[in-house]
């Protein structure tokens, strides 16, 4: 049975091992490496974020997935598209959101061929400290061993997960834009797609895929971080036009491939946590922007979701409280000190358009525009971005270009996630 498809969701905003690696937390964060040998290699600057996403807490918001439910004697098949690329990759599984323990019976990684195909030859087994399994304790999040795979950046791979036990409910991203594959059984070692007979457009334990070797322009990582509009909804399935994906196209047609890392969540805010939405981004901005390996800039667009969620009524949950722009502002600093403490360059980005959208209120597009008069005329942020500028329409400025709309008046198409990628100086990073 094929899951339904991601459009209603973006129109209201995706060999059994004989041994067993138990993995503990790591004290003081939940994006660290569990073993000794994974915090080694993390630690190192051997390693590159060549793709990533953040997790959420399973929920439902506004169409069926897997989370919920989570898998038992399933196999889960996912693909994603590093940024940059290199001889070896590795995986970061999580289970920051699970109640109980989580088994991974094995797991595969290859390149990808067409829908849920892999090409021959490329699979590779995975291990976690030389195990074919591993426990991953509730909350805690690993790191596979590094396996020989040789990708080129904007390159994808598919990632394979058998999950022999009951998972009970699944840490997740719910706005993939992409299509993951599930199979009855055990399917991990498959080149063929014809098992994989169910679909969601969700991301399911999986949070990070991570290159070394290779000749990477550079090596520091560029984190975007953010709500919807760094998740990409709106952009197009399977199509990677969200706008990091354009920002890493950028850099491989300039010749300077780096690893561009998204961790917008749809719905996400700065200031409130939400059930389905992830925790503030005051809070989870240690645990996904800065525990990425080698970051050197974070990009950050969000606020949106602060200024109207309290007047939606279709917010998932119900409107949240009322956020002042004074409170938004705070918030922000709190995300510059953050980053600033870790000695990491933080861009700020312009809010973009609302009008005509189901945030637009006179009152709310006062407090965009003041934030947005704070984060161009304060100077806090080492350097801003004006999305705003980038989107809006010439002919009524508080309102997205049509060419740009995705058709919800909040979200851009494909063609406005490329003008944002456009708008982002490569000089700045």
């Amino acid at each position: 049975m094929t899951q339904p498809t991601n459009s209603l969701r973006r129109s209201g905003i995706a060999l059994l091992a004989a041994t067993t690696l138990v993995v503990l937390p790591v004290v003081g964060t939940q994006g660290g490496a569990g073993t000794a040998a994974a915090a080694a290699e993390s630690g190192s600057r051997a390693w590159h974020g060549g793709w990533a996403a953040s997790p959420q807490p399973p929920t439902a918001p506004f169409a069926p997935n897997w989370s919920e439910q989570g898998f038992s004697d399933h196999t889960v098949r996912q693909v994603v598209r590093v940024s940059t690329g290199g001889t070896k990759a590795r995986i970061e599984l999580t289970n920051r959101y699970g109640k109980t323990p989580l088994r991974i019976t094995g797991a595969t990684v290859a390149r990808t061929g067409e829908g849920a195909t892999v090409e021959p030859g490329s699979v590779r087994r995975l291990t976690f400290g030389k195990g074919g399994s591993v426990t991953i304790p509730a909350g805690g999040t690993v790191h596979s061993d590094g396996v020989p795979l040789t990708v080129a950046a904007l390159e994808s791979v598919t990632v394979t997960l058998y999950l022999a036990e009951p998972t009970g409910p699944a840490t997740f991203h719910s706005f993939a834009s992409a299509t993951s594959y599930r199979a009855d059984g055990d399917h991990r070692y498959d080149r063929s797609g014809a098992a994989f007979k169910e679909t969601s457009d969700s991301w399911y334990f999986l949070s990070g895929v991570e290159v070394s070797g290779g000749a990477a322009a550079h090596d520091d990582a560029v984190v975007t971080f953010g709500d919807s509009i760094t998740d990409g909804v709106g952009s197009g399935l399977d199509a990677d036009n969200r706008y990091p994906d354009e920002l890493a196209e950028r850099f491989t047609a300039a010749g300077e491939p780096r690893g561009v890392l998204n961790h917008g969540i749809g719905g996400n805010q700065v200031t409130n946590d939400t059930v389905w939405a992830g925790e503030k981004g005051v809070t989870r901005f240690k645990l996904d922007a800065l525990s990425e390996p080698n970051v050197g800039t974070v990009v950050v667009l969000e606020g949106i979701n602060d200024i109207g969620g309290s007047d939606w009524e279709g917010f998932p949950g119900g409107p949240t409280p009322e956020v002042s722009v004074d409170r938004l502002i705070e918030g922000h600093r709190s995300l510059i000190r953050q980053a600033h403490a870790k000695g990491i360059k933080v861009i700020g980005a312009t809010l973009t358009p609302v009008k005509g959208s189901s945030y637009y209120t006179p009152v709310n597009e006062a407090k965009r525009e003041a934030f947005n008069h704070w984060l161009r005329t304060s100077g806090e942020y080492d350097a801003v971005v004006d999305f705003d500028h980038a989107l809006a329409d010439p002919a009524d400025p508080d309102r997205i270009l049509p060419a740009y709309d995705s058709g919800d008046h909040l979200h851009p198409g494909d063609a406005g996630y490329r003008a944002m990628a456009q708008a982002l100086d490569l000089d700045e990073f």
